[in-house]
């Protein structure tokens, strides 16, 4: 198993590409499912999830090929890939390929609005809460489907089809959204979606859908209006930068001190994010380019945030956040309201001398003038990152164990930080 060896003290400079982003990548790949045409994605992530995606839609009937390199592209460049569905020859998702990845489980929606069944594994992924599909379900009910648990399997029947209707979520659920717009784009009717997350991601699948064909109003607001088609077409939509690496990379920036542009990041993605790395003590300016971070001097300030629902302060960067807090020059506080198990980080980031102290969903960090180099371990995707930012700024050596969250989320990160003056590399362990 991979691990990261890591020896702070280095100032980062240079530029870091910003790949495609995770959490944009994965709904438009599960929607070809949607059509029998062809969908182009460019700036496509190279990662693990997306890969295990891959298998999925290819268990499905998915067709999966990857344009080659262009001249004078870099081995960090987005891929182009070309998803086709001509055919669905199974609509079940099984145990197996659904447990490693909780995004996965989405194909029930594309498979019942187009095929009229879907039986599909209770899902996987990150042990950081519960994370239930209740209100995906609600939302299939809600357009008609007939929903069983069978054996550990959800089972979701609409032999005539789905019905647009008025789908109110209790709370904002980025995955009830993506759930209910897919399976909404081939419904007879309209449906409106209430309370709808309004997380760019969820935008982005809904322009990528409205060049399939669909129409829909009101993406990126609260409320969304989608009226059926009978069908979808092809289309070619490049994926959105990825707001969480952005903010990663700008936090480690603020961490290590430095001058980093990030190429092709957009503010507009992530301004609460930025905004409290500005108040942290750095400079955030966009530019053409991207965006700039820089701190030269000057102590890191205590900031205290709230993770929420977009537009505020997103909970993928809540790790990321305390490590930069961990050497602030005061005390933070950093409440997580989003995900009621996501502060795993903590005991591993006392262990580089981190004084962190948890109070229900708030979390209490003392900064520290020193962090120490120590062998930690990767509990889930955003904490292990959050380590790797904390050993950027320790003194000595830090190695990051279970890796495997890294490249779930984060495409080249060693390769990225060795190029911005890093002193890091990955280790494989033999056998």
């Amino acid at each position: 198993m991979d691990r990261i060896r890591i020896v702070g003290g280095r100032p980062l400079v240079g530029r870091i590409p910003i790949s495609g982003a995770k959490n944009a990548a994965l709904p438009l790949m599960i929607a070809s499912l949607l059509t029998d045409r062809k969908l182009t994605l460019e700036n496509l992530p190279r990662l693990a999830d997306v890969g295990a995606l891959t298998r999925i839609l290819g268990n499905h009937g998915v067709d999966y090929s990857i344009d080659g390199k262009r001249k004078g592209e870099g081995e960090i460049a987005g891929q182009t890939v070309h998803l086709e569905a001509r055919a669905i020859v199974d609509t079940t998702a099984p145990y197996e390929l659904v447990s490693r990845m909780r995004a996965s489980f989405w194909v029930i929606a594309p498979l019942i609005a187009r095929m009229g069944e879907a039986r599909v594994s209770l899902p996987g992924g990150c042990a950081i809460g519960t994370r239930p599909v209740d209100l995906l379900l609600m939302a299939l009910e809600r357009l008609g489907a007939q929903i069983d648990i069978e054996a550990g399997y959800v089972v979701a029947r609409a032999p005539r089809g789905l019905k647009g209707a008025e789908i109110d979520f209790p709370k904002v659920t980025v995955g009830g959204t993506h759930v209910a717009l897919m399976a909404a784009t081939l419904a007879q009717g309209t449906t409106v979606i209430h309370n709808a997350a309004r997380e760019p991601e969820v935008g982005d699948l809904a322009a990528c859908l409205t060049k399939m064909g669909a129409r829909i109003s009101g993406a990126g607001t609260a409320t969304i209006e989608v009226e059926g088609v009978a069908r979808l077409g092809g289309a070619s939509h490049a994926v959105l930068p990825d707001r969480i690496e952005t903010g990663t990379y700008a936090m480690a920036v603020a961490m290590t001190g430095g001058d980093v542009l990030l190429e092709g990041a957009r503010a507009d993605l992530l301004q609460a994010a930025l905004d409290a790395v500005s108040a942290a003590g750095a400079t955030v300016v966009s530019e053409a380019g991207g965006v700039r971070v820089t701190r030269n001097g000057g102590p890191i300030r205590p900031v205290d945030v709230t993770t929420e629902p977009f537009p505020g302060f997103p909970t993928d960067l809540q790790a990321q956040f305390m490590a930069l807090m961990t050497r602030a020059a005061g005390v933070s506080r950093i409440r997580e309201t989003i995900f009621e198990n996501r502060f795993m980080h903590v005991q591993e980031l006392a262990r580089l001398g981190a004084h962190i102290r948890l109070d229900g969903d708030t979390a209490l960090v003392e900064g520290v003038p020193v962090l120490k180099g120590a062998p930690v371990m990767a509990t889930d995707l955003r904490a292990s990152v959050s380590l790797v930012i904390a050993a950027l700024a320790a003194e000595g050596e830090t190695i990051v164990n279970r890796v495997y969250h890294l490249d779930r989320g984060f495409e080249h990160l060693e390769k990225k930080l060795g190029a911005c003056n890093a002193d890091v590399e990955r280790l494989s362990n033999p056998g």
